[in-house]
């Protein structure tokens, strides 16, 4: 079956090219709006299920917020949730080495780290 492009699931990626960063459907239902007035949270649930089966998107699992979507076909690394705006940032690179993370005898296979604290710019706007 092919893919169907509509104004919808072209605002969405929109979204992430914008955003490049890790967003939560509330974040991409807010700016996609922006773009189609008419968006609603079943349409972008739809979108997101197909862009993450067509390899497009990535689902992380954050500790609070649950799923959050992510470009896909980025190197690996880590995230930054800022506990003043919320918002999640990427990290590039590796923060961890997997074969001291780990004790003795345990293998690991992925690891997913998620650092939280204050952005450049709550530091700025709020002075923390």
């Amino acid at each position: 079956m092919a893919k169907r492009n509509t104004s919808q699931r072209t605002a969405i990626e929109s979204v992430f090219h914008q955003q490049n960063r890790p967003l939560a459907i509330d974040e991409i239902l807010v700016a996609g709006r922006k773009k189609v007035e008419t968006l609603n949270q079943a349409t972008v649930y739809r979108n997101l299920k197909r862009l993450v089966k067509d390899g497009w998107l990535i689902k992380i699992n954050h500790p609070s917020f649950g799923t959050l979507y992510e470009r896909s076909g980025k190197k690996h690394h880590h995230h930054f949730h800022c506990n003043a705006c919320n918002r999640v940032f990427e990290f590039p690179g590796c923060l961890m080495d997997d074969k001291k993370a780990a004790p003795r005898g345990f293998i690991v296979k992925d690891h997913e780290v998620f650092l939280f604290g204050v952005c450049p710019d709550c530091d700025r706007i709020y002075g923390f």
